[in-house]
């Protein structure tokens, strides 16, 4: 079910698509394939919208930087100094997050309108990125399906093809509060994550490289605790990249019992806290939990590749299931 949710500036139609299945409602945005809402019960039988948005478009166009529940690319988290080598060729980015870039630069994914069609028990969206967009090489056709699957679970499966060599890297930016949107800090959820590595940053947030050790620091959640803040980080995921989604992480709000599990092909997951969310919302007033490659890959050859070639088919998967204790 579709409805019209506003327009843009230039007179381009946003719509707003809503699925429900097994309990869970899902409303997804044309505009960004921005997850605006996702309703789940808690151990009372009580929905409540567990991600953070706005109830208008005009919310999204004033504040775009949070990335509300959007869909991120070409390049998901950062590349130094907005540039990157590929076949001995350097190509420029926007650098919108200076010196580097940030989520596919100044008008990513995120800002552009897709192409939504209902499938089954989701939906669809594409869009075709032309050579050059942000400065990333290759025309890149994109699809990317949100379907809520039997039991709730809400599935991303994301595909795409280039005509030209380049680097793809692509995620959602919901921020989870579990206890319901609105209800304040979620730094006293609990988080257990399969990671036993990390990627320290410099001060820009790029990593410098090395792969360190969790154990004995603030970054180990092997074992569930609660997250707290401060946290803007990549974590190497045990599992490595997979075929299939294996689950990875599970978040705990222990005032209405949901759980929030993880699971991804993806070797990678950046925990943010949300500890620079500004007006109308408050620092740590969700947790985003973003499946991905590495940041800065690209310029990084010992990190997994993120480059795409024609006749590949880059894929990738994550599933956010639910359930209550």
């Amino acid at each position: 079910m579709s409805e019209h949710f506003g327009t843009l500036s230039d007179g381009t139609e946003v719509h707003r698509w809503t699925l429900e299945r097994a309990g869970v409602r899902v409303r997804v945005l044309s505009y960004g394939g921005i997850v605006q809402s996702l309703e789940v019960p808690d151990r009372n039988g009580q929905a409540a919208n567990v991600v953070l948005g706005f109830a208008a478009l005009d919310g999204y166009l004033a504040h775009p930087g949070p990335y509300l529940g959007a869909l991120i690319g070409r390049y998901a988290n950062r590349i130094a100094h907005a540039r990157f080598p590929l076949d001995g060729l350097t190509y420029a980015l926007e650098p919108n997050n200076p010196p580097g870039s940030l989520h596919g630069g100044e008008r990513g994914f995120d800002k552009r309108v897709w192409e939504v069609t209902p499938v089954g028990h989701g939906l669809r969206l594409e869009r075709v990125s032309p050579h050059g967009e942000e400065g990333f090489p290759g025309l890149l056709e994109v699809a990317v399906t949100y379907t809520l699957d039997a039991d709730g679970a809400l599935r991303i499966a994301y595909e795409a093809v280039t005509d030209a060599p380049t680097v793809v890297n692509l995620t959602n930016h919901s921020y989870f509060n579990l206890a319901g949107a609105g209800s304040g800090d979620a730094g006293g959820h609990e988080l257990r994550l399969a990671a036993s590595r990390f990627t320290p940053v410099d001060e820009d947030l790029i990593p410098t490289g090395s792969l360190d050790e969790v154990a004995g620091t603030r970054f180990d959640f092997r074992q569930a605790r609660k997250v707290g803040a401060g946290y803007d980080h990549n974590f190497v995921l045990d599992k490595g990249v997979t075929g299939s989604p294996r689950e990875v992480a599970e978040l705990y709000d222990p005032s209405t019992g949901r759980a929030l599990t993880v699971a991804t092909t993806e070797p990678g997951l950046q925990l943010y806290t949300a500890d620079h969310l500004a007006e109308p919302f408050a620092p740590g007033d969700g947790i985003a939990l973003e499946t991905q490659h590495f940041p800065d890959s690209p310029n990084r050859p010992g990190f997994p590749s993120t480059v795409l070639r024609p006749g590949e088919v880059f894929r990738s998967e994550t599933v956010y299931g639910f359930s209550v204790r």
